[in-house]
């Protein structure tokens, strides 16, 4: 890629019109005092780019690349900032009380933050291709050899604790403890019942807090595999592929949403490599952007990069570069900390 994005200087947005007042050396005016004195646009611009410049320097280095670099995601992340905006400005009693929130938060106008969401939104899909492009084909084939496996149809009983915020934590304890307690119990039942088939779906029907499955017998009604749930739900998985079809595990699986007793209800083959490479590809993804604690940064150094972005002012490039070691010098902190 031999793009290359030169920012050669600011001073272009603060031009006044024709007719303004010039200073001795040439410099146009954009204030002037009864007694002669001005302040030129240089010496606006000096100021702004001491102390402001550098936030928009980025903003606009940034949409240009990423307007340039996914021209068919600029009409979505439109949408989505426009959408977003309209969703938060409904949450406030008027307009009134939306601008003043959004002044409050550094925005000069409903526009300006609508400017920002949408680059949020470009640099998150540019963040979600960048981690694309470090999957390599030796991880997916990895993955494919120790992880992949056949589509599996389910079903469980889900066992919730009753608790919520006005809770203390002793009550919280006692809330999970009684919740596992219950599904315990009710697994007993069902490993020593003669159909455990049978009594999974009748149980299922009469205690899962899972509205969606609990009518019909537990079942979820698609199959599923590892990736096709929020990761919370591979430990069901973990379960499920220690046991064979028509059998239910014999341990209570906890999960974010509470406690699971599950049958495997029937397996498949695993499609081919070829098939599931692209699955594989955003389901490892996924897991960089989740787990990668400086992907973004480094995403967005990335896509600069391939763009040759060279700051030719000096003052501004030395104020990016601080920025950049003391954004990178954060993560590995937090790094080192955890």
């Amino acid at each position: 890629m031999n793009k290359k994005i030169g920012v050669l200087c600011l001073s272009a947005l603060l031009l006044a019109g024709c007719g303004t007042p010039k200073l001795e050396n040439g410099q146009e005016a954009v204030v002037t005092f009864k007694d002669g004195e001005k302040i030129s646009v240089d010496d606006l611009y000096k100021k702004i780019k001491n102390d402001y410049a550098l936030d928009s320097l980025i903003s606009m280095i940034d949409t240009y690349i990423f307007e340039t670099e996914f021209k068919d995601y600029k009409a979505e992340a439109k949408t989505k900032a426009e959408n977003y905006v309209k969703g938060t400005k409904e949450n406030f009693e008027s307009t009134e009380t939306f601008t003043q929130a959004l002044q409050q938060s550094g925005f000069a106008s409903e526009e300006a933050f609508q400017n920002y969401m949408y680059l949020n939104y470009l640099q998150s899909h540019a963040i979600e291709e960048y981690a694309h492009t470090l999957v390599t084909d030796k991880d997916i084939e990895k993955y494919y050899k120790e992880k992949a496996q056949g589509d599996l149809e389910i079903s469980h009983i889900l066992i919730t604790p009753e608790v919520d915020d006005s809770m203390t934590d002793d009550e919280k304890t006692k809330a999970e403890d009684e919740a596992k307690a219950k599904a315990e119990k009710l697994l007993k039942e069902i490993l020593a019942a003669d159909n455990q088939k049978e009594t999974f779906e009748k149980l299922a029907k009469e205690n899962s807090d899972d509205e969606a499955t609990k009518d019909k017998n537990g079942a979820f009604e698609q199959r599923l595999t590892y990736g096709d749930l929020p990761d919370a739900y591979d430990a069901i998985f973990d379960a499920l592929y220690k046991i064979k079809d028509g059998q239910v595990y014999t341990k209570v699986v906890k999960t974010e949403l509470g406690y699971h007793i599950i049958m495997r209800t029937k397996s498949y083959e695993k499609e081919s490599l070829e098939d599931l490479k692209d699955e594989i590809k955003d389901i490892l993804a996924e897991d960089l952007l989740n787990n990668t604690k400086d992907i973004n940064i480094k995403a967005l150094q990335y896509y600069r990069k391939e763009y040759d972005l060279d700051i030719q002012d000096s003052e501004l490039k030395r104020q990016y570069d601080d920025y950049m070691k003391r954004v990178l010098a954060s993560y590995n902190t937090e790094t080192e900390e955890n």
